[in-house]
């Protein structure tokens, strides 16, 4: 019997999985091996077969073998394994019995005359895939696979393995590149166009689930330009082709042979594949990969607003024809948006030269705007046109690209952004559902101590209905002056009530 142990870690809320197989918690066991199938000869005909009308044939399409590729792109595949040390436990910091009592009650007479028990640092493994961009040893992964790696080992399809060092990462994107170094006759993929991809056509993913060494699975492009919620450039390729913990960073490829998405993210109830897998578009690593490769980061546009979708209810609230645009919820002081006179309510439509149709789409544009260059930023206000010029600044790690939290926010210790139908179905909810879902709970913060979740939808404040942001906050802003603040919380099938206290 061989077994397999694995991890899986969220990657967007609680039911997105990044692909990662690590080394505690999961077993696969194989009982045997199921018999080949015996092949069936036909004997000849004594008569020529009547051939069929061509139409018939061509009514009846054939599905793809993807033999040749596999062989062709599997050597170009790699294992990739990491090591990283955790923190060591301290006193108090104990993983609860079964019983709901952890065993520090068995260690307290000890540690009262002897002091506490050193608590060892632990060592973590995981696995993820990759694949070979060139014969100089540059691999594409996740960030997720090697971020705060100690050690990075990369094992070849002819079993070689080879320490790798990390040439660069983008955490916003997920996306990472390592190296290996002298190396010959390395395989090496290609890379296609994402852009030219279309809903329906055969895809391939090669990796290593469970760590199941080059394993091959085909599907369809299920859906394009896919957004999770899990951050400002979401644009993930949804695939059917099974992809499981394990397969992060590994490619996916169409019928051309050409890595069109490395393999992401899947959206499970139990952590394995149900058939909904995503990818990043492989245009969109390629876009980063020369400032990744030369300085081992990547540089951002920055405009400084947050913003929010025009939904139908607010297009016919503000007189819109359609519920296009990106609302400006906010403007940050001292932006570049600032400077250029932008203001809250605004709803811009168009950003140098690109029409802006949902709200999702700017934050990449602006992103990949060069720093400096002064760019034409059509907007609506109260309904008429106005068009202001913007210079570009840079982002920063600490200026927020999604919704800011209020004070109030910051003192419960969440962020949150408005529930749409896109994450509201990833989270297996109606799509009707209003809201705001909760997309960051700060470590020791009043929230997370009250039991607050990543992914719980917040449906009242104190019991007031919460619809959008702006009924969120003048609720938070009402309650200023209570020692706790009353949620009432949307958790899967389950709603409750969760009491946050207030920070000191």
């Amino acid at each position: 019997m061989v077994v397999y142990r694995r991890r899986a870690a969220a990657l967007c809320w609680s039911t997105f999985f990044v692909l990662l197989h690590s080394s505690t918690a999961w077993g696969i066991s194989f009982w045997g091996e199921a018999a080949s199938p015996t092949p069936t000869v036909r004997p000849q005909a004594a008569e020529a077969a009547v051939a069929p009308p061509a139409a018939s044939a061509e009514a009846t399409p054939c599905l793809p073998d993807f033999s040749v590729l596999a062989e062709r792109l599997s050597p170009a595949v790699v294992n990739i394994s990491t090591s990283s040390t955790a923190p060591a436990e301290g006193p108090g910091q104990v993983i609860p019995g079964p019983f709901g009592r952890g065993p520090e009650e068995f260690f307290e007479p000890f540690e009262r005359f002897f002091g506490p028990f050193p608590r060892r640092p632990q060592r973590q493994r995981s696995l993820g895939s990759g694949f070979i961009i060139n014969h100089e040893g540059y691999i594409l992964t996740n960030n997720h696979v090697v971020e705060n790696a100690d050690q990075i080992t990369v094992r070849l399809a002819n079993e070689q393995e080879y320490k790798a060092k990390l040439i660069g990462r983008d955490a916003k994107t997920d996306i990472a590149v390592i190296k290996i170094d002298n190396v010959p006759d390395l395989a090496v993929v290609t890379m296609g166009d994402s852009d030219r991809l279309k809903v329906g056509e055969w895809v391939m993913a090669i990796g290593n689930p469970f760590g199941l060494e080059h394993t091959v699975t085909a599907g369809i492009v299920s859906a394009k330009g896919r957004y999770l919620g899990q951050g400002s450039y979401d644009q993930f390729i949804q695939t059917d082709a099974a992809i499981n913990p394990g397969n992060s960073g590994g490619p996916l490829i169409n019928l051309r042979g050409e890595v069109v998405g490395i393999n992401t993210a899947i959206f499970s109830r139990t952590g394995g594949n149900i058939g909904i897998g995503f990818a990043i578009p492989i245009n969109l690593a390629k876009e980063l990969l020369p400032e990744l490769e030369a300085k081992g980061k990547v540089t951002r546009g920055w405009l400084g607003v947050l913003i929010q979708k025009v939904t139908p209810d607010i297009a016919e609230s503000l007189g819109l024809a359609k519920p296009e645009g990106a609302l400006v919820a906010d403007v940050m002081q001292d932006s570049p948006a600032a400077e250029a006179g932008i203001k809250v309510g605004d709803i811009i439509i168009e950003f140098d030269g690109h029409t802006i149709k949902d709200s999702n789409e700017l934050p990449l544009l602006v992103a990949r705007t060069p720093v400096g260059k002064v760019v034409k930023v059509k907007l609506l206000r109260n309904n008429n046109p106005v068009t202001v010029e913007v210079k570009i600044g840079e982002l920063k790690e600490e200026e927020p690209t999604g919704e800011r939290g209020s004070a109030a926010e910051e003192e419960l210790g969440i962020t949150v952004q408005p529930l749409t139908p896109d994450v509201a179905e990833s989270l297996g909810l109606s799509r009707d559902l209003k809201g705001m879902v909760v997309a960051r709970v700060e470590p020791g913060s009043p929230a997370e101590e009250a039991g607050l979740r990543r992914g719980d939808v917040i449906l009242e404040v104190n019991r007031e209905p919460v619809k959008d942001l702006a009924s969120y906050r003048k609720a938070l802003k009402a309650a200023a002056g209570k020692k706790s603040v009353l949620l009432l919380v949307r958790r899967g099938e389950n709603t409750i009530f969760i009491a946050v206290k207030r920070g000191s």
